[in-house]
């Protein structure tokens, strides 16, 4: 049990870790061109913020009771460009963020010998949670990208800053104990 208890700490952090990513991402773009998207096929970063949240109502709202596919989701509707304000965005970012946190963070060991349903397809909880966590990443890869685009100014890094990777590795690898690999300047607790 204890392989159970350390994958779920591990899947915690990492839901951090890109939340944290993509808040700093959003932080670093002008409020206004927060919506811009580069034709209609395309996402704004507001609508990706949006997009995820309802996923996160979706699949965690009574996560180990019901399909995570719920018949009260509008999903066409989380692809409309229709919010208004930052405040409004990182608002809709924060409820999505919770309910994820909510279902998760209680969940035990025993809990993964259930199974949960995702648009009436078996999955294991280890397999649900690793979807999401694969398809909130991957939009978080959208919002730093976008972010990167439409930001003033210079690029606040979040990683490795280009031309930097020999005094990387210099820094890091220097340091006795230090895991190179680690995410640990994340907070392993939600900070929001």
């Amino acid at each position: 049990m204890d392989h159970l208890k350390n994958y779920l700490e591990s899947s915690l952090h990492l839901f951090r870790f890109y939340k944290s990513l993509g808040e700093k991402a959003l932080e670093q773009v002008a409020d206004d061109k927060l919506f811009w998207q580069y034709n209609a096929d395309s996402n704004s970063m507001a609508t990706i913020v949006k997009h995820m949240a309802g996923n996160m109502h979706s699949r965690w709202t009574d996560f180990l009771a019901s399909d995570g596919e719920k018949p009260w989701r509008e999903r066409d509707a989380e692809f409309e460009n229709d919010i208004r304000s930052r405040e409004e965005m990182m608002q809709i970012w924060e409820e999505g963020w919770e309910v994820l946190f909510a279902a998760v963070e209680p969940l035990s060991p025993n809990d993964f010998e259930k199974t949960v349903y995702i648009q009436n397809k078996a999955h294991t909880v280890m397999d649900a949670m690793n979807r999401q966590l694969a398809h909130y990443a991957s939009h978080v890869g959208q919002l730093i990208y976008l972010g990167k685009m439409l930001h003033s100014g210079t690029w606040q890094s979040l990683s490795v800053p280009k031309g930097q990777s020999k005094t990387f590795h210099q820094t890091t690898f220097g340091k006795a104990g230090n895991d190179p690999l680690s995410t640990d300047e994340f907070p392993k607790k939600d900070q929001s």
